[in-house]
């Protein structure tokens, strides 16, 4: 993954805008883009390139942008854009239709057909995460796009949710991926776009196993994620919350570098591990920690996170506060 950014209070003030229109035209597809005040204008967009395809994470001031025929015929990538709001609202108006999307809901584009968009509601600046990928990585019926361009979609549920998640949880840390690990981010994006719209157009039947498996381990790791407090989350538990036999659930997890239990386990371990060095725990007690980690035995937990990390999860806290200056000796003459 390699990682670009712009902010406009690196550049002239003169040159803000028209430096942010163009790099708008070359993320998505040629847009005509204008703004209340371009001589005042200010925005911070990063461009995350996956290879395939492109997350960009933007806040900028109030703007209009149209598609028009003229400019997809001049350039059409044959591209989808799915539009995650964060603060503000899409006003976009396809074929004489307006439809809102504030936070919470997912606008999908399609780059070969006319569009025009407000984004911003009022003085504000708008937020949000945009992802671009080629029409082609997608299992779509024939008119499936046309369909979808027509509905809210939800991020706060289902795959949907999933797709925000991990739009967010990627902007967020940036850090812990390299330039190899683009495609493989960009082939999690295609099966998450692509099992979201097969359920909202109920074609799931059609995605190619691959990626019904492939969405299927990312909702169990979610699933895990969000429950992972429980003591009695078992393969048993977790595969009947996804209406699959445990044999299944096993064979998702057969290629993957560690068993369900041993991903489960790893997960638990990175929460203790946060959470023993977060100041807000300070004063929490190791076994709480332990317990809302799902661990049920502190003493299990002290074993695996001495085995996974090297000492006790007390000294590893220890070890991570910062050290505290002795206090001043009091002055001459004045009793400790």
């Amino acid at each position: 993954m390699i990682e670009t950014v712009f902010r406009s209070e690196d550049v002239a003030p003169a040159d803000r805008f028209p430096l942010w229109r163009e790099l708008m035209a070359r993320t998505h597809a040629p847009l005509d883009i204008s703004t209340d005040d371009p001589r005042d204008f200010r925005a911070t967009q990063r461009l995350l390139d996956l290879g395939t395809a492109r997350v960009w994470p933007t806040d900028f001031q109030p703007a209009r942008f149209v598609r028009t025929p003229k400019l997809i015929r001049q350039s059409d990538p044959e591209g989808v854009h799915v539009s995650l709001p964060v603060r503000g609202v899409l006003r976009v108006t396809r074929n004489g239709h307006e439809i809102a999307y504030a936070p919470g809901s997912l606008c999908v584009i399609d780059s070969s057909r006319p569009i025009e968009v407000h984004a911003g509601d009022g003085p504000a600046p708008q937020a949000g995460i945009g992802l671009e990928l080629p029409r082609a990585l997608l299992t779509l019926p024939r008119d499936g796009l046309d369909r979808l361009t027509g509905y809210r979609l939800s991020s706060r549920e289902g795959f949907g949710g999933l797709l925000a998640q991990f739009l967010v949880r990627l902007t967020d840390d940036t850090a812990s991926f390299g330039p190899d690990d683009g495609p493989h981010l960009a082939g999690i994006a295609a099966d998450l776009v692509s099992s979201l719209f097969a359920h909202v157009l109920d074609t799931r039947a059609a995605l190619p196993p691959e990626t019904r498996h492939n969405a299927l381990r990312l909702r169990i790791r979610a699933f895990l994620r969000e429950n992972l407090h429980d003591p009695g989350l078992t393969p048993s538990v977790i595969a009947a919350a996804h209406h699959i036999s445990v044999r299944h659930l096993h064979s998702l997890f057969r290629d993957e570098s560690e068993t369900v239990a041993a991903h489960l386990r790893h997960l638990r371990l990175e929460r203790a591990r946060r959470l023993l060095t977060d100041p807000a725990w300070r004063d929490v007690p190791v076994g709480h920690i332990a317990a809302a980690c799902g661990f049920s035995e502190h003493s299990v937990f002290t074993r695996v996170f001495k085995t996974a990390y090297g000492m006790t999860p007390r000294d590893y806290r220890h070890r991570a506060q910062p050290a505290v200056d002795p206090p001043p000796p009091p002055p001459d003459g004045e009793a400790g």
